[in-house]
């Protein structure tokens, strides 16, 4: 997708992390496949700036997801509560950074995220007071569920009141079945704007007949991955999900 970029002003991590925060916001997600966004880049290159981290604009993710021994987490999402968490560490693979985070999201839409730097420093202590007062749950209850790993590029608006990312090159392992799946080919996109902000992006996704359709990376890879799970709330998702691959 590098080559897609070569029209855009850069705009460096530290610019962006002062002047884009967007801690607490409105999450808005599309899919879509790798044709339909090579033409979103052609059209969004007058209106944003890509974010570089020294001589790359595509960077390497990796997410490991946590959850009770009875998938407490995925089982809210999948029965349609509003109010629901994430655990999980995040790792930015590009600069060997983890941070331990917790997602979560309200009955308005609105998203928030804590997080902690994961390393030798966050003490077992810590981590459980961190858990216990953002997720409500006693780290020892948690493990992990499923790993993903992921490509991707960060756009930010002119006026800075939107950040967009763009994953590409997703893939699941699940470390309890042993099952991988791939989704090559496929595009997750997140729109995250403070309040209702004007999104070129929303307009130009619009005018490409792509509209919002919720994606959580945790329970379509453990829907996925994991058969014993209930996924029937998510299978609409999942038949899209095929189409669109097979075009």
């Amino acid at each position: 997708m590098k080559q897609f970029l070569h029209n855009y002003q850069s705009i460096s991590l530290d610019k962006v992390k002062k002047g884009v925060k967007l801690m607490n916001r409105l999450d808005t997600k599309y899919v879509m496949t790798e044709r339909q966004l090579a033409e979103l880049l052609r059209r969004a290159a007058d209106d944003y700036y890509v974010q570089q981290i020294g001589e790359e604009v595509v960077m390497p993710y990796r997410t490991v997801y946590f959850d009770t021994p009875d998938f407490e987490m995925y089982n809210l999402h999948h029965n349609g509560k509003l109010t629901r968490k994430k655990v999980r560490i995040r790792s930015y693979l590009d600069s060997g950074v983890d941070y331990l985070e917790v997602k979560r999201k309200n009955n308005k839409g609105r998203t928030d995220k804590q997080r902690v730097r994961y390393d030798e420093n966050l003490s077992a202590e810590r981590r459980h007071d961190f858990l216990m007062s953002m997720a409500g749950y006693d780290d020892a209850l948690l493990s992990p569920k499923i790993e993903n790993s992921f490509s991707r590029i960060t756009l930010v608006n002119r006026k800075m009141t939107e950040r967009i990312t763009i994953d590409t090159s997703l893939r699941f392992s699940n470390p309890d079945t042993g099952l991988d799946y791939d989704l090559e080919g496929l595009v997750i996109i997140e729109l995250k704007r403070d309040g209702k902000a004007h999104s070129p992006v929303a307009e130009m996704l619009r005018e490409m007949r792509v509209f919002p359709s919720g994606f959580s990376k945790y329970c379509i890879g453990m829907a996925l991955t994991s058969p014993a799970l209930s996924s029937n709330r998510f299978k609409p998702r999942l038949r899209r999900i095929k189409k669109l691959l097979s075009k």
